[in-house]
């Protein structure tokens, strides 16, 4: 931990004459990724500097125990058994924070949710888990920007698309990416049968210019008229954009924004996402080959979760794990579920 501590204390020095210098300022993508490590390095500083501090201050007390006057050796322990719990409790909170964490836990999310088995009541889930993810933003504070939408049959969702803005926001919500199953009587169910549909989950970590250098000779981008349900701006201009990434094949399609430019804007964020998650997908596959991964594994086609209306019920299949409160969770209320897959991915990492 000592060599982890040094090393993070010089590199923070280092950063902060990163971020003050000119030629910083003048870029932005290096300017936010150099924001968001000195936030982390802050972090630590500020950890260690009160560490010392009350380090310094049992050191005194400690020595005051030695005083012949009773008055002060008393107050003077007093001060041991007051610091010795604040310091332990800091050097787990300094020993968390020095853990190896994934670079990209700290990224905003990028949250793709397509409808999957199960026709219109597929796309009925789908809207559903769209509205459950991004009230559980709202919970936390963080921006929902909407990227795409796709809107099926009776008020459901093909796919939606959409980037979770805030602190963490990929490393809290990266392991909900899966197949998510739903149990329960469709609305268009006339007898009363319990249908089992489900719907897919993919979280991305949103990706910055300086992840990855895409050339436009690997791009292909089609323009055609806006498709949906209608409004001022649908099937009168040219205004969707559908971006393909020849190398990979990786196909983006955007035509919720009133112009061709946003639309393009917004369809190189999600394809930089897609480039910088099968990166770190074939990461994963890797470190998977040398350990069996219980949470983390990055498997789009793998059962997660399954919502049992009937029984009021939710069990993530990874870890386990059910909860009877199925109406909370479909309200964003998941930090149940997901400090229990954190702790199960942490066991993991730990060995336990």
């Amino acid at each position: 931990m000592d060599d982890r501590l040094r090393q993070a204390l010089a590199r923070a020095e280092e950063v902060a004459r990163q971020l003050a210098d000119p030629a910083t300022a003048r870029n932005p993508a290096k300017r936010k990724s150099l924001g968001r490590e000195h936030a982390q390095l802050e972090a630590i500083r500020l950890a260690h500097q009160r560490l010392e501090r009350l380090e310094a201050e049992l050191g005194q007390a400690r020595e005051v125990l030695a005083d012949k006057d009773p008055e002060l050796s008393e107050l003077a322990r007093d001060d041991v058994d007051r610091l010795r719990p604040q310091i332990e409790r800091l050097e787990g909170e300094l020993a968390e924070l020095l853990a190896p964490a994934d670079p990209f836990d700290d990224r905003d999310a990028i949250v793709e949710i397509r409808a999957g088995t199960g026709g219109d009541e597929a796309a009925l889930f789908a809207a559903d888990l769209f509205r459950m993810y991004t009230r559980f933003s709202e919970r936390r504070r963080w921006k929902a920007e909407i990227l795409s939408l796709s809107e099926g049959t009776l008020g459901g969702l093909k796919e939606a698309i959409f980037a979770a803005r805030g602190p963490k926001a990929y490393g809290t919500l990266r392991y909900e990416s899966g197949v998510h199953r739903v149990q329960r009587v469709p609305v268009t169910e006339q007898q009363g049968r319990i249908h089992t549909s489900a719907a897919t989950v993919a979280v991305l970590p949103e990706a910055e210019e300086v992840d990855l250098k895409i050339e436009d000779k690997d791009l292909r981008i089609d323009v055609f008229r806006s498709g949906g349900p209608g409004g001022q701006s649908v099937n009168t201009t040219d205004s969707a954009v559908r971006i393909t990434h020849l190398p990979t094949g990786l196909e983006v399609k955007c035509q919720d924004q009133k112009s061709q430019l946003q639309n393009k804007i917004k369809a190189m964020e999600i394809l930089r996402s897609r480039l910088l998650d099968r990166m770190v997908a074939e990461q994963e596959a890797e470190r998977a080959r040398a350990r069996k991964s219980q949470v983390g594994t990055g498997d789009r086609s793998q059962k997660v979760r399954t919502y049992n209306f009937p029984q009021n019920r939710v069990t993530d299949h990874r870890i386990h794990f059910t909860t009877h409160n199925i109406d909370e969770v479909m309200d964003g209320r998941l930090d149940e579920l997901i400090a229990a897959l954190k702790e199960a991915q942490e066991k993991e990492r730990a060995g336990v």
